[in-house]
């Protein structure tokens, strides 16, 4: 029970950031870290989307579940203004 509350606590917590520019920083495993600059766009029940900013990645949005946040597998930062990192 608490751990659904920690995940809706966590939704609450970023529907407060959409539209707003993050720094995305996701563990894709093996000690491999990849960061990215995008904005919060949607938040869904189970997951959050980033449209990505573009790089020629080939990627223009990636989606996460809140429990990747809990784990912290996936970090997020939020930009004060359009330049300076907010670090929640």
């Amino acid at each position: 029970m608490a751990t659904v509350q920690t995940l809706d606590n966590i939704r609450a917590s970023l529907e407060r950031y959409l539209g707003k520019k993050i720094l995305l920083k996701a563990n894709k495993g093996r000690k491999q870290i990849v960061t990215k600059k995008g904005i919060l766009e949607k938040v869904y029940p189970s997951v959050f989307v980033v449209k990505l900013d573009d790089d020629g990645s080939g990627y223009s949005r990636v989606s996460y579940s809140y429990s990747d946040l809990l784990t912290s597998n996936v970090k997020l930062q939020v930009f004060k203004d359009q330049n300076k990192l907010h670090v929640s």
